[in-house]
């Protein structure tokens, strides 16, 4: 074949780093070797998957198309991986575990090296998702495991789920924004006047969904929450936040922390899993983050 896997590992680098210098640097590769291997995988192939824009490696629609494919199958050949590594010796050659925006990612450090310690040779690898996004992430593949699916667990005969509790969100505003005038608890007629702060939902392919919204209210979308909490430190916006990120902000004066006539809002938090997948590492950390303790860790409340 003129097309391995190897190859696609390349193109893969090449275009998610922009050239080849950057993409030579993440493989360990030297440049000029790796300009040597595309030019001659595009001789062999008989049209051109990359072309120059400035300094940029772009693709071409025929190397797009080739490569928008090819990911699949970098994504199929790990997962072989992974499936029969688990069935020589039932740890996984690495766990996706995807974190909801509601869930603090330090707090799970100590947990990570105690996995570490001992010494099972699975990869870990965390990413984060917001609201309907951490199922969509099961769903679709992208993660083995997610902790904090928040919402109502999604009907789906594939996963699993345990739910782990509540998380509190606490409504903050600025101390200058016009709502500060106002004694609480502040009615949602006047909070609907003003703007929300809100992340964007991460999923690819489910409902998209929000979370305490007033009906009507406009709203700027901000990518994490790191620019939620900035903006509303900022006075653009006000919304809900969790306890771990506004805190600091709210013992600073940068943030004041409000009663509505809503009440508190606290948003449904789950370990979910798909069910085809009994990997030791996957039962490892279900197994931890089920106890008493990991929740209190993780601010999870008891429903």
């Amino acid at each position: 074949m003129k097309l391995s896997l190897d190859a696609l590992v390349m193109l893969d680098a090449i275009d998610t780093t922009g050239s080849f210098a950057a993409a030579a640097r993440a493989l360990h590769r030297v440049p000029s070797a790796l300009t040597h291997a595309v030019h001659r995988l595009e001789d062999d192939l008989g049209f051109a998957i990359f072309t120059r824009v400035g300094r940029r490696a772009v693709l071409t629609p025929a190397g797009r198309t080739l490569l928008a494919d090819g990911r699949q199958l970098l994504a199929a050949a790990d997962e072989l991986e992974c499936r029969a590594r688990r069935v020589a010796t039932g740890w996984e050659v690495e766990l996706r575990i995807a974190l909801n925006a509601l869930i603090p990612f330090d707090t799970l450090l100590p947990l990570i090296a105690e996995f570490d310690a001992e010494q099972h040779g699975t990869r870990l690898r965390f990413d984060r998702e917001v609201l309907a996004g951490s199922w969509d992430a099961l769903t679709s593949g992208r993660a083995d495991l997610v902790v904090g699916a928040s919402g109502e667990a999604l009907r789906d005969s594939s996963l699993v789920s345990h739910p782990l509790g509540e998380a509190l969100l606490l409504f903050c505003h600025a101390p200058g924004h016009p709502l500060a005038a106002l004694p609480d608890p502040l009615p949602l007629s006047a909070i609907r006047q003003h703007r929300a702060i809100v992340m964007a939902d991460t999923t690819r392919a489910l409902q998209a969904r929000s979370t305490g919204l007033v009906s009507g209210q406009n709203m700027l979308i901000v990518p994490d929450f790191s620019a939620k909490l900035a903006a509303q430190i900022a006075g653009l916006g006000v919304g809900h936040l969790p306890p771990f990120l506004a805190q600091a902000a709210i013992d600073a004066g940068q943030l004041v922390s409000r009663q509505t006539e809503a009440g508190p809002v606290r948003e449904p938090v789950h370990l979910a899993w798909r069910r085809t997948h009994d990997g030791h590492a996957l039962q490892w950390f279900i197994k931890h983050l089920s106890t008493a303790h990991w929740r209190a860790a993780l601010q999870v409340l008891p429903r």
